[in-house]
């Protein structure tokens, strides 16, 4: 009768946190889609990203004090382990990839930071001398021929330096946050996972809003477009605090594993927001690549475990 109930629990769960892994998964993907369209606007990636992190600032520290809420205080070590955190996960990550998809597809972007996990195993490997599986490196070889192919195709299509610039900026972006995945696991444990995240991207967001002030005169922090503000305003809140609450609320419901696998609509919406969106095309090169890195990451992950 018990074992009856717990089947029970676990189906009705499953359900919405199927539809919250998905819908999270979009909704990241959905930066990638704003950017672009807010560089249409003759916007440079420190204006840009310093209006997506400063309205993004409340909602994450609305997020740190609530997940701290009854929590003894950080202590010293606890704070310069959120700094770091902060700078690599969500500073560096996110400059580095805004500055990137000035050069490149958002559907190439999206592609080379679903290679995050293969990132995430070498660092494990070289820290830690964690084992790698022959499958695992079979999928790794997969999955960034894909890459390499969409790449080739940008390259040959457009500007080849300008290509190869973007991708090593974006890759450089998945690296930075990679070390924060390796890093992190401790101050999880301590902390928690939303707590973390909150304080780490206020972190952040602060980072982000001081290098502006530090490159730009503070009277050019709105003398942009007013699509800008707005499509900052979105970038800020539907595809970076909600889809962070909405992974959090997925991962509670069937584990991290299967809401991992449901993050693979990830790079199959970039690509159709892309091509609906921003007219970007839509090749056999690009759908060639796009199943190899799926297939690869797929089979990576099932090798893993």
């Amino acid at each position: 009768m018990s074992e009856a109930l717990a089947t029970s629990s676990d189906d009705k769960r499953l359900g919405p946190g199927l539809v919250l892994a998905t819908l999270g998964a979009i909704a990241f993907s959905g930066k990638a889609i704003i950017v672009k369209l807010a560089y249409r606007y003759q916007v440079d990636a420190v204006t840009l990203i310093m209006l997506r992190m400063l309205f993004a600032l409340p909602l994450f520290a609305a997020m740190a004090w609530w997940a701290g809420r009854g929590k003894p205080p950080l202590t010293r070590r606890d704070w310069l382990g959120v700094l770091g955190l902060g700078v690599s996960g969500y500073y560096l990550a996110s400059f580095l990839d805004f500055a990137g998809l000035a050069y490149i597809s958002a559907s190439l972007e999206r592609l080379i930071l679903y290679l995050n996990p293969t990132l995430v195993l070498m660092f494990g490997w070289f820290m830690y001398r964690r084992r790698i599986t022959r499958g695992q490196v079979g999928a790794m070889a997969i999955s960034y021929a894909g890459v390499l192919l969409v790449f080739g195709h940008e390259a040959v299509a457009g500007a080849t330096s300008e290509a190869a610039w973007g991708a090593l900026l974006v890759f450089l972006s998945a690296v930075s946050y990679a070390v924060y995945l390796v890093a992190s696991g401790e101050f999880v444990k301590r902390l928690g996972s939303l707590r973390l995240v909150g304080l780490a991207t206020s972190v952040a967001c602060l980072l982000c809003i001081g290098q502006f002030l530090l490159l730009r005169p503070m009277s050019t922090a709105f003398d942009v477009a007013p699509q800008v503000i707005w499509l900052s305003v979105l970038n800020a809140s539907l595809c970076t605090a909600v889809p962070v609450l909405m992974v959090m609320m997925a991962i509670e419901r069937i584990g991290p594993a299967m809401a991992a696998q449901t993050g693979m609509v990830g790079p199959m919406s970039t690509i159709l927001m892309g091509v609906v969106i921003l007219g970007e095309p839509f090749t056999a090169w690009i759908a060639a690549g796009t199943l190899l890195v799926i297939a690869g990451i797929f089979v990576f992950t099932r090798a893993g475990r």
